[in-house]
């Protein structure tokens, strides 16, 4: 009986994906120009049609297509006979438009606590003090119970930190120069569109998670066109929406069909320039994601693009042509030829080199989860568009969206900045206030001192005049002689 997505068809039959084991991950390889978004286009439609959300990103803006009834042609007609796909018919698919820079699409944002001090290390390529500097802040919001949701609040934060931090607590003295080297590191980011990714209204993972009202599932439709130019933003934001998925959703074991299926395009940007901890990072998450019943599957030119560990979860396989034109081509080619199971009636290291576009060679887990034997594979026409939609096409999917009317407009919460605003302007107000106060205990005691000085002054002055009076008094009344000797008296004994 024949089950599952219709991949295309080969010398022995049909070729289908069993969705039991669609968990399992897979890999769609090939050259530019041989095919691989059309065949992402088929598994995506196929797992639409059993009623699995999907995301996936469109690096070219072919995908956006998925919306739109297919055009007929010959071609298409040709390939459907060969291959003999009964009822096959034209049709668009429900499809949600995202975009981190707003501009095709939905924004998506996130909050830079939900990204993670790992994560954002990477995004800022920090070295491994910096980004222990880093975690310090993440702890010291989480103890102070301050949100930390866009760069501007982790900018507030890490000032605060380099200024105050000692203050605070002897384990929260950081560099200066670190923090000034992060700092920088963030401007480079808001430049690149970071201060669009992060922000509230934050994206909530089971918006991803839809199905229509016939059914089928959803397929969120990321523009990565002018993304993909920033190639570490780009591959942190996937690797950090599939954490989320590892961490937010329950385990569900080996189900008849997946929860969800993820297509990573341009994989190779992934682990470029990847520190180990990074690599390790994600072949847990691929390793243990499947039992959350999602699927990961992996777009690159080659399989040698992939660290070996991960390649080896990949179960179901899809290889469209390589050239081999150089000593690293055909190294490429051995390799790819290796990671099928072998078919005694295909010699696979010739195949990959002389496939036409369209065709692949094709591996699927079978009962068991077994991959089936290599099979060199025509690949069915989809029935959406092949192409891009129109922007006027695009808008209209976009505004008929309850997802647009969600998080379209932005907003700015009471977070770390203002919090941290309003303590150092109290401590400013603080530091000022204790200034006046000691500048005015400094001003009275001065005033005290001279109103001493002052009021001694004028004892003496009434004791002149006193004496001045009796001397005045004694010369009128007894004469200048007399006087004078009342005078010496008087004087004598004021001075003993």
């Amino acid at each position: 009986m024949e089950t599952g997505i219709l991949i295309g068809g080969c010398d022995s039959g049909k070729v289908f994906l069993n969705p039991r084991y669609a968990n399992r991950h897979g890999l769609i390889a090939g050259a530019t120009g041989t095919g691989k978004t059309v065949t992402l286009q088929c598994l995506a439609e196929g797992f639409s049609d059993m009623g699995v959300p999907v995301f996936m990103a469109d690096v070219k803006g072919d995908l956006s297509g998925l919306c739109q009834k297919g055009n007929p042609h010959p071609k298409v007609d040709e390939r459907v006979d060969k291959i003999q796909i009964e009822n096959f018919v034209q049709r668009g698919y429900p499809v949600a438009f995202w975009d981190v820079f707003g501009e095709q699409g939905t924004p998506v944002r996130s909050t830079i606590s939900e990204m993670g001090p790992q994560l954002l290390s990477r995004l800022l390529d920090l070295n491994e003090t910096q980004e222990s500097i880093l975690t310090l802040i993440f702890e010291f919001a989480d103890d102070e119970g301050l949100l930390l949701v866009d760069l501007k609040d982790l900018r507030t934060t890490l000032e605060f930190i380099g200024s105050h931090g000692k203050e605070i607590s002897s384990s929260l003295t950081v560099s200066r120069a670190s923090v000034n080297a992060i700092l920088r590191r963030l401007l480079m980011l808001e430049r690149e569109g970071g201060d669009q990714f992060f922000g509230e209204p934050a994206l909530v993972l089971d918006d991803l998670i839809q199905l229509d009202r016939d059914g089928r599932g959803m397929i969120n439709v990321l523009a990565s066109d002018k993304l993909v130019l920033s190639p570490r933003v780009y591959s942190t934001f996937l690797l950090w929406l599939l954490s989320e998925l590892f961490e937010n959703l329950p385990e569900v074991g080996d189900a008849d069909k997946p929860k969800m299926v993820f297509f990573f395009d341009e994989a190779h940007l992934l682990f470029n320039n990847a520190s180990k901890v990074l690599i390790e990072k994600v072949e847990q998450v691929v390793r243990l994601i499947r039992s959350k019943g999602v699927g990961v599957y992996f777009v690159t030119q080659s399989p040698g693009d992939l660290p070996e560990n991960v390649l080896g979860q990949l179960g179901n396989r899809v290889q469209h042509a390589l050239r081999a034109f150089t000593p690293k081509d055909q190294k490429s080619v051995r390799v790819a030829a290796q990671t099928f199971r072998p078919n005694p009636n295909l010699d696979t290291a010739e195949v990959i080199t002389n496939m036409g576009v369209g065709e692949a060679l094709v591996s699927v887990l079978l009962k068991d989860g077994i991959p089936s034997v290599v099979e060199r594979t025509l690949v069915r026409p989809p029935s959406s568009r092949m192409g891009p939609a129109t922007v006027h096409e695009r808008q209209v999917v976009i505004d008929s969206s309850a997802m647009h009317r969600r998080y379209a407009v932005a907003y700015d919460p009471r977070s770390a900045h203002e919090v941290l605003l309003e303590r150092t302007q109290a401590r400013l107000q603080a530091s000022e206030d204790d200034e006046a106060r000691i500048a005015k205990e400094k001003a009275d005691a001065k005033n005290n001192r001279s109103s001493s000085r002052s009021s001694g002054g004028n004892r003496q002055s009434v004791t002149e005049a006193l004496l001045k009076s009796v001397v005045r008094s004694i010369g009128s009344s007894v004469g200048r002689s007399v006087g004078k000797s009342l005078l010496r008296g008087i004087l004598g004994s004021l001075m003993k």
